[in-house]
């Protein structure tokens, strides 16, 4: 018989799992939704020594307790930290780990960044070392929960009915501070435990983003190859066990037998971003300069006759070991060497974006190489377009806010373009979806492809929305059978016109 473990994420408690509980139990299953200490009806047991090894003895205790011989712990959000300190206490005992659209923390991590606002994670170190070190002030332990209408700030709210959706916000208790600063410690034995992921699509994870980002070949991902993981998707909200709590208990039991899809297979052959270019194009010849790539046309610009310039601006998260770096990856070569063979400068750049807290640091590195290829002679400085990719796309929005003079056009292929529901980005200098509406005349060039992720596809939706409400000056071109990344996967007639398209529509406007 197997015997699950429900472990739910901040301000909530067991009552969370009701449903799917029951639903778990019918099929036979012996089932334990925890409350940790100091939540939900064990909120009086809560001090100011509260913290994540409280959690983590709580669920030992539990596992003790269980007579069944397999047991599946199940965390969601903040709860996989305890999940995993637990397991890595007893592994014997643990056939399988789920992780309920949330990732896989790692030793030294702490769950404080698991919180939405930046100033709530200001209040107490992040850094492991400092954490461990960092004792509550008597009157300042306790995150309180948020309102009803904040709640999707932690994470779509997709699909909740509203009832449930109030008793959420109802039923919620303070989180101990100590349970979010205080980093977990792993002695490495739960990383042999099998695990499962379940991704929520409506709060912007997919298998597709896993399959990706294993692609890009971060050793800190190679985990996820490993035969023992699996995934499933759920099409979502953050809270499958209040919005489609049936569909939850059947994958839980999906997981338990170990089905699920691998990602081993689709990592074994060459990554995208490293096949090659959709259209055949001759080298250019290429100057290297720090961060910074400028391909150049054929008939060399001088000081006397310089060119205008288009800087492309990947995206991210990138590991900061990874290479080869965005800039020598085919798509922006291409790219690059595309514009250089219509007499325009092209411009890459590898930026900072290693993390999502990156984005202030990105934006820098971005203004600083626009500000180099500016000045180089044989550019025009009144004469630059920038162009984002993917989560790129974030970083338009101070540009849309403010457009230079000197800026002529924005473009954007399968962008993101508002934080992502799972991303829990603060700071509202990286919305272009709220930006555009002071973007006045300056002229967009948008690329949306018809095979994108609902998520990221409502964020274009959100932001063509806003530019038509203002009456932005804006180009959509779309690619129906397109895939998010189309340059080296779609060697279609369709999406080798839509790069001709935008690239031709883009330098219209810097030639104009």
């Amino acid at each position: 018989m197997t015997a699950f473990i429900l472990v739910s994420g901040t301000y909530t408690g067991g009552w969370i799992w009701r449903e799917a509980a029951t639903r778990l139990r019918e099929s036979g299953a012996e089932v334990y939704p925890v409350t940790l200490t100091g939540m939900g009806d064990r909120l009086h047991l809560a001090g100011p020594d509260t913290d994540l090894e409280t959690h983590i003895q709580d669920l030992v205790r539990q596992i003790d307790q269980v007579d069944a011989p397999d047991v599946v712990m199940v965390g969601h959000c903040y709860g996989i930290y305890p999940v995993l300190g637990a397991a890595d206490r007893r592994p014997e005992r643990i056939a399988r780990i789920v992780s309920l659209d949330t990732g896989l923390p790692q030793d030294g991590d702490s769950a404080l960044k698991l919180m939405p606002d930046q100033a709530v994670r200001d209040r107490r170190p992040h850094r492991a070392e400092e954490a461990e070190q960092a004792e509550p002030a008597e009157d300042d332990w306790r995150f309180p929960p948020p309102p009803l209408d904040e709640w999707q700030r932690w994470g779509s709210i997709a699909g909740i009915p509203a009832d449930a959706l109030a008793q959420l916000a109802r039923s919620a208790t303070p989180q101990p501070l100590g349970t979010l600063t205080r980093p977990l410690r792993l002695s490495g034995a739960v990383c042999e435990l099998p695990t499962t992921g379940v991704l929520c699509t409506a709060n912007g994870s997919s298998i597709a983003m896993v399959e990706a980002q294993a692609g890009l070949g971060d050793p800190r991902l190679k985990a996820l190859t490993d035969r023992r993981v699996s995934f499933f998707e759920l099409d979502t909200g953050h809270w499958p066990m209040l919005s489609c709590p049936d569909e939850l208990a059947g994958v839980l039991l999906r997981a338990a037998a170990g089905e699920g899809h691998r990602v081993t297979g689709a990592v074994s052959e060459q990554p995208a971003h490293l096949r090659p270019f959709l259209m055949d194009i001759p080298e250019r010849r290429r100057e290297r300069v720090g961060r910074v790539d400028l391909y150049l046309p054929d008939d060399l610009p001088d000081a006397e006759h310089p060119r205008p310039a288009v800087v492309f601006v990947h995206g991210g998260p990138i590991p900061p070991d990874m290479r080869p770096t965005p800039r020598d990856w085919r798509t922006f070569v291409g790219y690059g060497q595309y514009v250089a063979s219509l007499g325009a400068v092209g411009v890459t750049l590898d930026h900072r974006l290693h993390d999502l807290a990156d984005y202030g640091r990105a934006a820098e590195d971005v203004a600083e190489a626009v500000e180099f290829v500016r000045a180089d002679p044989r550019v025009d400085g009144e004469r630059v377009a920038l162009w984002y990719f993917s989560s790129g796309g974030l970083l338009s929005a101070e540009w849309l806010t403010a457009p230079p003079p000197w800026l002529r056009c924005v473009a954007a292929t399968y962008p993101i373009l508002a934080p992502l529901p799972n991303w829990r980005l603060a700071d509202s200098r990286f919305r272009p979806a709220a930006a555009v509406r002071a973007a006045g005349r300056l002229p967009i060039v948008l690329t949306r492809v018809g095979l994108e992720s609902a998520a990221i596809a409502a964020t274009v939706e959100e932001f063509l929305t806003a530019a038509k409400d203002c009456e932005a000056d804006i180009e959509v071109i779309d690619i129906p059978l397109g895939h998010h990344g189309f340059e080296t996967v779609d060697h279609t007639d369709q999406a080798r016109h839509a790069v001709d398209r935008a690239v031709r529509s883009v330098l219209g406007h810097l030639r104009s």
